[in-house]
């Protein structure tokens, strides 16, 4: 499992001129199984996203693809950690250490 964490690089106007596109590349990370959960940092200067894949070079592909990434207006921070426990929601994304 990973965690992203974008942080804006840009101003909010640059951001929210791109915001359209970066919501339907989200939609089709959700009907891909990507991603399972995401939103805006409090205050507003980036946000997180909940993602699984693969592997990390996969994840990394993905977050490229981002609109907001094309316009130059986030950077990425990702996370690669092992979830041992969750949600009962999240039971299928349980991993072993191993």
């Amino acid at each position: 499992m990973f965690v992203l964490e974008l942080t804006y690089t840009a101003p909010l106007d640059a951001v929210d001129a791109v915001l359209e596109a970066h919501v339907a590349w989200l939609d089709e990370q959700y009907e891909k199984g990507r991603f399972l959960a995401s939103g805006r940092k409090n205050p507003r200067d980036g946000g997180v996203i909940l993602a699984v894949a693969e592997d990390r070079a996969r994840i990394e592909e993905i977050a490229a693809s981002d609109p907001f990434v094309a316009a130059g207006v986030c950077a990425y921070r990702i996370t690669d950690f092992t979830a041992t426990k969750t949600a009962p929601e999240l039971e299928r994304y349980r991993e072993t250490l191993a």
